[in-house]
């Protein structure tokens, strides 16, 4: 055996023959929705029917944000230069980083970090949420998943976690979540609430994701928005427009 060789066990290809984490794709098709083929691809399992739907939700809680977000203006600038689809995508991907989409990733890891004082010193949500804030106060590091620059009260994260409810999915690290909500506002005497990455991210917690994997579902969801923001721009615009950053109006249907 040749020593470049190497091995996957993601998805098996033949002659005729495509099968993803063992199970056929023609199969999966009909029967299967692209948030479980999410799911099957990252877990390598296929999810039980109330995972699935988690993942949906997920998915379409983050789709698009409207043309302020770094990622969908980069898109549109990139659009406006007559880059091809596939160019101005990636230029929309690439501007998710630490303050866009990446705070899910941090917040995971927040969240663990405030679970191990749980589990392994014994103590009680709260008490774990004052402790993990009062590490984070010297170094004057913002919480990410907390707080958010237009919305006081995010209406996704409620919707996410009535669904983690419904579907059985809700847990240790939801309720820890809102702890650490009670206890900013506490420590700091203002209101920070628990926004939509740090709604995913006590979601994923609680799925037994790895935090690696965590800005994947925002770039995995957005990536129709940037689609769409694109395409409007190549067919609304001239090209090489000046683009305000925040001087855009909302022009479409209202229900």
């Amino acid at each position: 055996m040749s020593e470049l060789h190497w091995k996957t066990a993601i998805t098996k290809i033949e002659p005729n023959s495509i099968r993803v984490r063992g199970k056929r794709i023609d199969e999966l098709m009909g029967s299967a929705s692209y948030a479980q083929m999410v799911y099957l691809l990252l877990k390598g399992r296929m999810p039980s029917e109330n995972e699935g739907r988690m993942i949906e939700a997920l998915l379409v809680s983050s789709v698009d944000h409207g043309t302020t977000p770094p990622s969908a203006l980069s898109a549109i600038t990139v659009a406006s230069t007559g880059a091809p689809l596939n160019a101005a995508v990636a230029a929309g991907i690439l501007a998710v980083s630490k303050f866009h989409g990446g705070a899910i990733e941090d917040c995971m890891h927040i969240l663990r970090k405030g679970m191990d004082h749980v589990e392994k010193d014994g103590m009680s949500l709260e008490k774990s949420a004052a402790e993990v804030i009062s590490d984070y106060r010297p170094m004057k590091q913002r919480l990410s998943g907390f707080g958010h620059r237009l919305h006081t009260n995010d209406p996704r994260t409620a919707r996410l976690f009535a669904l983690a409810k419904d579907y059985g999915i809700a847990g240790k690290y939801i309720d820890l979540a809102n702890a650490f909500v009670d206890e900013i506002s506490r420590a700091l005497g203002k209101s920070l609430p628990l926004n939509v990455d740090g709604a995913i991210a006590a979601v994923l917690c609680e799925m037994d994701f790895d935090p690696m994997l965590a800005n994947a579902f925002f770039m995995i969801a957005r990536v129709p928005g940037l689609v769409a923001h694109i395409y409007e721009e190549k067919t609304r615009y001239k090209p090489m427009r000046k683009i305000h950053p925040t001087d855009v109006e909302y022009d479409g249907p209202e229900n």
